[in-house]
């Protein structure tokens, strides 16, 4: 839905925000040159490939061929539209956009998922009122006290409690006047079935607000201060909430993240407010799902790509299904990853609780790899007795098929060969007839797709001349190079270029804000980030040459035109001569 926003205030928040500054919140950039190279958060890939240009404020993924500027970078990043990220852009650089431009009808289309953004705001500010200030939260702030929660911890994580009754909160948004619609897409209240009217989601709970790293509420958890059951309750997917994108607490723990390259990830909130409290913040808690690529690729744009993930499993039974699920989603995401399973009738709550930091940390100093913990596992649990290792093999041959990586897997080969006393080659050969059965995918070529389906190699260098040296381009609007071109995208893009051309901001960057094709921005991003130095003469010596090899077309495509007629061939002569007409035609433009 589209919202005005006057385009001084546009220009206002492009030369605010600096995009290295905004794009290393969420991934690890490191000088190369005149730009700053990371992991792409939008693909998995081992190599960094994911440039940014500060000069040019915009950024390019030679990998998976993403680009564009600060805006188009949040809209992608975060799933919002260009206001949404304008918007988000001018809350956090003091720039003020003002609402009362906007027309009733403007102010009625205003975004969904702000709207429901703000929802979740004010049911915050209603959770937390009812523990810290009204009567019936006195059991909950109790009960959150003898869990060894400090009131630091509450105030930090913006914890609160949804008192009993099954309308109190649908009420306190009745009153606000809230639509019922908009508050239902929010997740909080639930329509009565048959009736009219709606009852809470959350009731009786402690409420543990989630934010996205932009501190943000997305949604909510909930749980009992009993043993009732569902024990736990999460919001349901919404406009802003997915849990598959969203790890509870990522928003208090990226800066430790990034500070020590490692990240705990444990599954429950109590378990992450318990080493939050601890001092281990650098932790996180994935929200009633398993670890996803989503959730890897966002960690490892804060770890880097030498980074290390921790899980964090409460028991030998759990640790071994979280493993056997996250191996091909680690292995897929390029992570070093370790599993720490505690002993038993632990969780990190209580662990945490009984014998402090120290010891968690000497657990996770000797944590294992996820294969090795694997294999640890299958050998306590049958021994190693002939019909032993003939079940170890069973239950690892399926891990060790699922590394992509062939010096790894090799490697862990040889550890469960030596482990269990069996031949390599036999070893090899169980895993071999494992991958075997699986079904291969076969991955289309990402790098510089988008450039090898679009427009002949001269054509793309005058647009990558024309985006990175700005001087050339009344030379090339008076000599029509563009009515020369055969590739309509990059003809559109270069006319796009002419517009701006009297401009004095940054063309790349310009050019970003008023293209709205997906497409087109990638073209652009991947163009302008070339490192071609141009002077004058070096872009008259090109345009000279692309202007030659147009020539030599018209010369080939009369002597084609001639072989026809000699060889009596009226349908190709016509269909030349087609194709004459149009070249006429657009030479006839440039005269």
């Amino acid at each position: 839905m589209a919202v005005y926003i006057p385009e001084e205030k546009i220009n206002d928040i492009k030369n605010a925000a600096d995009i290295v500054d905004i794009i290393s919140e969420v991934v690890v950039l490191k000088k190369s040159g005149k730009n700053f190279l990371g992991l792409c958060p939008f693909h998995s890939e081992k190599t960094p490939s994911f440039t940014v240009s500060s000069g040019k404020q915009i950024f390019y993924c030679f990998g998976c061929s993403a680009g564009g500027n600060v805006f188009s970078f949040l809209m992608k990043q975060e799933g919002i539209s260009f206001p949404e990220a304008a918007r988000m852009l001018a809350r956090r650089y003091g720039i003020d956009i003002p609402v009362q431009t906007m027309s009733p009808e403007e102010k009625r289309r205003v975004s969904e998922r702000e709207s429901v953004l703000a929802i979740n705001k004010q049911a915050t500010d209603f959770f937390r009122c009812a523990l810290l200030e009204n009567t019936s939260g006195k059991t909950a702030m109790e009960y959150l006290l003898k869990r060894g929660i400090s009131r630091k911890i509450v105030d930090d994580f913006k914890l609160g409690y949804a008192p009993e009754g099954w309308d109190n909160l649908a009420i306190y948004f009745s009153k606000k006047k809230q639509p019922d619609g908009l508050v239902e897409k929010s997740g909080l209240v639930i329509p009565r079935k048959g009736k009219s009217g709606f009852y809470d989601r959350f009731r009786s709970r402690i409420i543990f607000p989630i934010f996205d790293i932009s501190m943000q509420i997305i949604g909510f958890g909930g749980r009992v201060l009993d043993d009732s059951l569902p024990k736990y309750l999460n919001s349901p997917e919404t406009p802003v909430y997915n849990k598959s994108r969203s790890l509870y607490g990522l928003h208090m723990a990226k800066g430790k993240c990034r500070e020590s390259k490692t990240v705990f990830i444990v599954e429950g909130y109590f378990d992450l407010l318990a080493l939050h409290q601890h001092g281990i913040q650098n932790s996180v808690a994935t929200l009633g799902t398993s670890l996803t690529p989503e959730h890897l690729q966002m960690l490892r744009g804060f770890i880097g790509k030498d980074g290390r993930v921790v899980l964090v499993y409460d028991s030998d039974s759990a640790g071994i299904k979280a493993a056997q699920r996250s191996i091909e989603v680690f292995d897929k995401g390029y992570v070093d990853a370790a599993i720490i399973v505690l002993p038993a009738g632990h969780d990190p709550d209580s662990y945490l609780l009984e014998f402090g930091t120290e010891p968690f940390m000497n657990l996770a100093a000797e944590s294992k790899g996820v294969i090795s913990f694997l294999i640890d596992c299958a050998v306590k649990k049958h021994g190693l007795s002939t019909e032993g290792k003939i079940h170890i093999l069973s239950d690892i041959k399926v891990p060790l098929a699922a590394i992509n990586d062939n010096v790894a897997r090799s490697l862990y080969v040889k550890e469960l060969a030596e482990r269990i006393d069996v031949d390599e080659k036999a070893v090899l050969e169980k895993v071999r007839q494992v991958s075997a059965e699986k079904s291969s995918d076969i991955a289309k070529p990402a790098a510089d797709y988008v450039l090898q389906n679009n427009g002949n190699r001269l054509e793309r260098r005058i647009i990558a001349m024309m985006l990175q040296f700005p001087e050339v381009l009344s030379e090339v609007d008076n000599r029509g190079l563009l009515n020369l071109f055969e590739d309509n995208t990059l003809k559109s893009i270069g006319q796009s270029i002419l517009k701006l051309k009297d401009s004095s901001g940054e063309p790349a960057s310009e050019l970003m804000a008023i293209v709205d094709d997906k497409d087109k921005r990638n073209i652009i991003a991947s163009l302008v980030m070339k490192d071609d130095l141009w002077d004058r003469d070096g872009c008259l010596k090109l345009i000279a040459q692309f202007e030659s090899s147009k020539y030599r077309n018209d010369k080939k495509l009369l002597q084609e035109i001639r072989d026809a007629e000699d060889r009596n061939d009226p349908e190709l002569v016509l269909r030349l001569l087609k194709k004459k007409q149009l070249q006429v035609k657009k030479q006839n433009k440039i005269l």
